[in-house]
């Protein structure tokens, strides 16, 4: 067993707590050696510049030679919570306490927040109060649209790589990442930061009320969520499908293959679906399951995936139409929001705080969700260009895969890599199978410190959890408001959703963009992990769906076609 994996990083002294809550959800597997290299340094200096930007840090608080927010061991992406926690105590109206909900949600072995010389600085806490009050009074966020201008054009401008060197490709792929990323995360994580600040408030005043609901029904239907949008796409493609006889016959035989079929087919209605299919991988084909890995496949590289989507939503009935849920949602929002403006005239200064509340969380969760959907755009055009390299390498026996190219730090590719490939087969094939090793353990939730050495570790597939009898259940944290009944549906991997029938429960282990579609034909989502700020309860609430998430070991106690009732206000899950 691999001791200590090829990417892993130095763990800071100084911010000791690392936890998987929340980039569990944005890397579930190891990080590739390339990644490490890339895409998790220049995220790390991005993260920096975001605090810095917010006021919560110094740049010279952070080692300038180490990643500090973020760390990888055993091959794992952590969070340092730490840093998080400090930046929770020093913001006005937030706190250590605040910021786990938000971001790590109810899971078990975080201790408590204790605190350190040096944590108190009044300074910052003054910056981080400036730009919180910016935060409450901006109407929109012209730097997202700057960004999206920018990413888009990426897309529109993609050269043909089958005509590019092998040095053109490399090279295109370091400018690429040199040029945005830093850029396009470090807004990401400010939009992400924002984002807490209304949630923040309106969770405090709906449970000052005694109704914690109310705060999730403020927040629903907001529109112009970027993650929720590519389900409306496929919606349309579903139906497409079920109109049709010959679509029908031919979902019918199942999703393997199904891309290839649909392009060879005759039939008017398959020229009609490939047509709106390459509309939507133009617009949405950088979306995937762990879509900030470079080795990982997206709906543009492998087409199957997003049709397997399709296939499910074909099945739904037309009251499914994420449109119509989507409206229902924000009627529902817009309604209460004027209603609770009308109950607290008598209390100016509280209203005008809840307005703003309301009003900066239609600026910032859209806007958390576009920034994070224009990193993700130029990252795929990273990917696209490495994908061309990979299969030339294929063809030149150099790589069993196309996506070895994961396995090779920046120094080697850069360096010696182009000049022998061949050189490198070994060494690749080495790391790759150390890689699915890592792959198969299930890492520490949270450690302080060091953690145990991968060897240390449990295997997934070891795991037991007793099956939950009838009448028992689960409680998690609350995610989108309403109660829903349906058979469980236990899907461990978005590439194959068959299982998933139109009005059962998903129950999934995490989820990503991938999973997003398979959220309209469910009448509920469950989740082992997540927090307030988790994908699933973004989505579900622009969706309309009863989701808890943060349902720790849900997937291996919810017995596979059981009957479940999930109460997305108390956030519990029973078998019925």
């Amino acid at each position: 067993m691999v001791e200590r994996w090829i990417a892993d990083s130095e763990l800071s002294t100084r911010y000791p707590i690392y936890t998987r809550a929340n980039v569990g959800e944005v890397f579930p597997d190891p990080v590739t050696p390339l990644t490490r290299d890339t895409g998790i340094w220049l995220a790390e200096l991005g993260w920096r510049d975001a605090w810095e930007r917010l006021g919560a840090f110094d740049l010279a608080e952070f080692d300038p030679d180490e990643i500090e927010q973020l760390g990888i061991a055993g091959g794992y992406c952590y969070l340092n919570a730490s840093l998080i926690r400090l930046f929770g105590e020093r913001a006005p109206g937030l706190s250590a306490a605040a910021m786990d909900e938000q971001f790590f949600g109810a899971q078990p072995g975080i201790p408590p927040y204790e605190e350190q010389p040096g944590d108190v600085d009044l300074a910052k806490s003054e910056k981080i109060g400036q730009t919180f009050g910016w935060a409450l009074t901006t109407e929109d966020l012209p730097e997202l649209i700057d960004d999206q201008i920018v990413t888009r054009r990426l897309r529109d401008e993609r050269p043909d790589l089958t005509r590019l060197t092998d040095r053109e490709l490399v090279d295109r792929y370091f400018d690429l990442m040199d040029a945005h990323f830093r850029d396009l995360f470090a807004h990401h994580i400010f939009m992400s930061y924002m984002a807490t600040l209304p949630v923040g408030i309106l969770t405090a005043m709906a449970a000052a009320v005694g109704d914690p609901s109310l705060m999730m029904r403020l927040i629903g239907g907001l529109g112009e969520v970027d993650s929720a949008a590519p389900s409306i796409a496929m919606w349309d493609m579903g139906r497409v499908v079920a109109e049709s006889p010959p679509l029908t016959a031919e979902f019918d035989k199942g999703i393997t293959g199904l891309h290839d079929r649909l392009r060879a087919s005759a039939d008017e209605s398959a020229a009609k679906l490939c047509s709106m299919l390459d509309e939507f991988m133009y617009s949405y084909g950088s979306r995937g399951p762990n879509e900030w890995e470079m080795r990982s496949p997206t709906w543009e590289t492998e087409p199957d995936l997003a049709l397997a989507a399709v296939d499910r939503m074909r099945l739904s009935p037309l009251g499914a139409a994420p449109v119509a849920q989507n409206s229902r949602m924000a009627t529902d929002r817009e309604e209460l929001a004027a209603q609770l403006t009308e109950a607290l005239q008598g209390d100016p200064e509280t209203q005008g705080t809840f307005v703003s509340a309301v009003r900066a969380a239609r600026v910032f969760l859209p806007g958390r969700e576009r920034s994070k959907t224009n990193a993700i755009r130029m990252l795929h055009e990273c990917r696209m260009t490495l994908r061309e390299l990979g299969r030339r390498m294929v063809e030149s026996g150099a790589f069993d895969e196309v996506e070895d190219y994961g396995m090779l730090r920046k120094v080697e590719m850069t360096g010696e890599f182009l000049a022998d490939p061949h050189a490198f087969t070994d060494i690749i094939r080495t790391r790759r199978a150390q890689y699915a090793e890592l792959q198969a353990l299930e890492p520490p939730f949270v450690f302080v410190g060091e953690p145990d050495f991968p060897a240390a570790w449990i295997r997934r597939d070891a795991i037991k959890v007793a099956k939950l009898a009838p009448g028992e259940s689960l409680t998690g944290l609350s995610g989108c408001p309403g109660v829903a009944e349906g058979r469980a549906r236990v899907v461990l991997d978005s590439h194959d959703p068959t299982a998933l029938e139109p009005g059962d429960v998903l129950v999934a282990p995490i989820t990503d963009p991938s999973w997003t579609p398979l959220f309209v034909p469910a009448c509920a989502v469950v989740v082992d992990v997540g927090a307030l700020q988790s994908h699933a309860i973004i989505v579900s609430r622009e969706l309309g769906i009863p989701c808890v998430v943060s349902v720790t070991g849900a997937t291996k106690a919810i017995p596979d076609g059981a009957m479940v009732r999930v109460d997305g206000s108390t956030g519990t899950v029973t078998v019925l």
